[in-house]
């Protein structure tokens, strides 16, 4: 039963690092009702990048306890112990490699060109836009972070 409980909670720490987002679409929860800066610019290129995935260690953690539980059950009490202590090195290894993986992202790196003539660049996780040179963008700034995304038609005689 500890096998089957270790392998669960393996899985539920790599399938809940998995769930955190940097998507320009995902809105974080803290950042709501915040006043953002807003800034004009102008997209000079976009291309896609790929956000290299963390390593927080629970996916270690959660490798290395699974790997020392199999390898325990292996043989005898020495033979045990020994296959335990490799297994939770496995495990850590490849635990570590498997979070890494799940949290890599793919993103784009857009340059844009602001009014005053300075040149910003900003990657974000893909979303649903796609950006072109010479497409009109915001830069939305809230609490340190920025994202791109399209600006909206201004509609002449508007005063709102």
């Amino acid at each position: 039963m500890s096998k089957l409980m270790t392998s669960l909670t393996l899985i539920a720490a790599l399938a809940l690092s998995a769930c955190s987002t940097t998507s320009p679409d995902v809105i974080q929860r803290g950042d709501a009702q915040r006043l953002s800066q807003v800034q004009d610019a102008t997209v000079l290129s976009a291309r896609p990048v790929v956000v290299d995935g963390s390593q927080s260690g629970i996916g270690g953690v959660a490798g290395g306890v699974t790997g020392a539980i199999a390898g325990s059950s292996v043989g005898g009490r020495r033979e045990g112990q020994v296959a335990g202590v490799i297994g939770a090195v496995a495990g850590a290894v490849i635990g570590n490699a498997i979070e890494r993986s799940a949290t890599r992202e793919e993103a784009l790196e857009i340059i844009v060109q602001l009014r005053n003539g300075e040149r910003r660049s900003v990657i974000q996780a893909r979303g649903a836009e796609s950006f072109n040179s010479g497409d009109p963008v915001i830069l939305v700034t809230t609490g340190g972070k920025t994202r791109v995304q399209r600006a909206p038609a201004v509609v002449p005689g508007s005063n709102s």
